[in-house]
């Protein structure tokens, strides 16, 4: 067998775990930049920095890949609010940590506002494809589930209340005030984007929320 020498180079091999990895986070710029319709697939790799093929290697095609972003997005922030460990405590302020979670969330993660609107401008055509988000989400509904059960039985939540409702609306009084922060701002004349107006508003639903839901 001959000398192996000195100036030969070995061939690296591929970490598909990273490539993959790399793809997605070079995806999820571009889709929150372009959106769907604008993001381009040629953009996507030269970001990664790997050929062009691998995206369809890997995904398949442009859906599939903006599907993986949609799915890792709503992974992050489930991901989250498992690490709140709500259940155990005490129901109030289990609400009061999810709100603000919640908040803190969208205002770290401007992108996944943009996402979210751009899919839903395309009446959630990914979205509805994925084998995975339902099944995401039903852990989140059994917790907030048992956390208002647990608040019925301590007397400071009133009965009735069904958890999804309850979720849509923590979720939207804080998507609805990032998602239009900038017109909210010319409307009313004052910068909503500042550190001090987030605090207010942060503060704000979490009283709002929290007022609804006592006897």
């Amino acid at each position: 067998m001959p000398a192996k020498r000195s100036g030969d180079t070995v061939p690296q091999r591929r970490d598909p775990v990273a490539t993959r990895n790399k793809l997605l986070t070079a995806a999820r710029l571009e889709f929150a930049r372009h959106g769907f319709a604008g993001a381009r697939v040629d953009e996507i790799a030269e970001r990664a920095g790997v050929n062009k093929q691998l995206v369809y290697h890997y995904f398949g095609d442009k859906d599939a890949l903006y599907l993986a972003v949609l799915e890792w997005v709503y992974e992050d922030i489930r991901e989250q609010e498992r690490k709140l460990n709500l259940e155990g405590l005490p129901p109030e302020k289990a609400i009061r940590k999810l709100i603000e979670a919640s908040f803190d969330h969208l205002a770290a993660h401007p992108d996944f506002i943009v996402l979210l609107n751009d899919e839903n401008r395309g009446g959630a055509r990914h979205v509805r494809g994925s084998t995975r988000l339902e099944a995401m989400h039903s852990p989140l509904v059994k917790s907030v589930s048992h956390i208002l059960n647990e608040g019925v039985r301590a007397g400071v939540f009133r009965k009735g209340i069904d958890p999804v409702q309850l979720y849509i609306s923590i979720a939207g009084l804080s998507f609805f005030f990032f998602s239009n922060t900038p017109t909210l701002s010319a409307i009313f004349g004052k910068d909503l984007s500042s550190r001090s107006a987030r605090r207010a508003r942060r503060r704000h639903v979490a009283d709002l929320v929290l007022q609804s839901l006592r006897p």
